[in-house]
């Protein structure tokens, strides 16, 4: 192989250098969302863990929470689509350590506030920032880490959901218990007021604006390069329409990105009520089990993403399939057997985090692989929206179910989520249907 690394006929350097940048770059960059999108989750979930002391100390209704829960992700959910598109012409250095910043403040001010109209006001406007944390992270992945490998280390920085939710319940729900619900929004705000000075100083923006090759070059990445190549020249509203708004794929696997975030965010936002609720147990013990889902996230992120790229070659749609199913069981498991004792609810809240974080991962990472490389924000912006009508709808419709029906019509609406999922995975298992064609249809 040349010493140099030669793109068309611009010679770009000699190979050790470049090596050396990009190993150097590609660590910074990725600490940098790593740790960043940790601190924003625990200022988008903080909420959640301190939700059954609200009931209890303010005297909120199911129904209050759950509305607040979908004004949140209405928000966010078209946040995230919005926001994507700027992001895409924007620096992730300065975009998203701006949005960490104001959601810190602003769940330091939740943590001044006790009238339920300030806290959807407050959790509304942070919905709207939350937006501005997940379009830069899918652009840095895109940008850095080529086809054959994106599966792995798009995984790996997937767990930060897990990091996040894995520590802050417990730690949020030990300051709950022992100091107030106030201190507990305010510590989470602090912790993302901290962590920006980390993200703005890690980040940079893609390798060619750093005077590297494309990452697809740099790897020798046929089917990388291949997608740097699809739709080159065209314009910015040209590719939002072709390969965003008009593309079949993208809307398919929108449609399943509702259904995964129903049962994500029900059993995220109402498992622990679930567990103090129906079998008596702590916030603290209850909280617990939330972060044994979270723990089993980080496993199930890291298996998808590796064995996609390893067992099926980029092809993410048969570990989507077999995912699927493994949710379906670990959901009825957790409902046909409520009586099997604190630990076996630790299994199973494992298992269903292991399974649900598999699809959560790979729809948005294959919605980015099956649309244009510059619209990786927009892409995964586009179904990150439907992902949270479902997440919405996780929130006041499912509190209106269980008013109604008690938890087995919560347990039997995530069955028939879940089971709907796997349906609607089969048609990209077929020849002409892989998740990772770079082709819109």
């Amino acid at each position: 192989m040349s010493r140099d690394y030669i793109v068309g006929k611009a010679e770009l350097g000699n190979r050790g250098e470049i090596d050396r940048r990009y190993i150097y770059w590609r660590l910074h960059v990725f600490l940098g969302i790593y740790v960043g999108y940790a601190a924003y989750y625990i200022t988008r979930k903080s909420f959640t863990y301190i939700t059954p002391a609200l009931i209890q100390d303010l005297g909120l209704e199911k129904a209050d929470i759950g509305l607040i829960g979908t004004l949140f992700y209405f928000t966010y959910g078209a946040s995230k689509f919005v926001s994507g598109i700027i992001s895409d012409h924007s620096n992730p250095r300065y975009f998203m350590p701006i949005g960490l910043f104001i959601t810190g403040l602003i769940n330091i001010f939740f943590g001044m506030s006790s009238s339920f109209v300030a806290f959807a006001c407050l959790w509304t406007l942070n919905a709207f920032f939350q937006g501005w944390g997940w379009p830069p992270c899918s652009k840095i992945l895109t940008s850095w880490y080529s086809r054959n490998e994106r599966g792995f280390w798009w995984g790996v920085w997937n767990t930060t959901h897990n990091v996040g939710g894995a520590i802050a319940p417990v730690l949020l729900g030990w300051l709950v218990v022992h100091l107030g619900w106030q201190y507990g929004m305010q510590a989470a705000g602090i912790v993302a007021l901290v962590m920006t000075a980390f993200v703005f100083l890690k980040i940079r923006d893609k390798p060619q604006t750093m005077g590297l090759p494309t990452v697809g070059h740099w790897r020798g990445d046929e089917q990388e390069i291949a997608h740097e190549q699809e739709g080159k020249g065209l314009g910015s509203k040209d590719i939002l329409f072709h390969y965003v708004l008009n593309n079949r794929k993208l809307w398919l696997l929108a449609l399943t990105y509702v259904l995964i975030y129903i049962v994500r965010v029900s059993i995220s936002d109402w498992g622990n009520l679930y567990l103090t609720e129906e079998h008596g147990y702590s916030l603290i013990m209850a909280n617990s089990a939330l972060s044994a889902s979270e723990i089993g996230g980080f496993l199930g992120c890291i298996v998808a993403g590796w064995g996609s790229d390893w067992w099926f070659r980029g092809n993410r749609a048969p570990m989507n399939f077999i995912f699927g199913i493994g949710v379906v069981a670990a959901v009825i498991g957790l409902w046909a057997i409520p009586e099997a004792g604190y630990f076996m609810q630790l299994v199973l809240f494992f298992l269903i985090g292991f399974f649900i974080y598999g699809p959560q991962l790979l729809i948005g990472m294959a919605a980015v692989e099956c649309s244009h490389k510059n619209a990786a924000g927009a892409a995964n912006g586009f179904v990150s929206l439907f992902a949270y009508v479902g997440a919405a709808l996780a929130g006041y419709p499912v509190a209106k179910i269980m008013e109604s029906s008690g938890w087995d019509g919560f347990f039997i609406t995530l069955t028939v989520c879940s089971s709907m999922v796997i349906i609607l995975f089969i048609p990209f298992l077929l020849p002409n249907g892989h998740f990772n064609s770079t082709q819109r249809d």
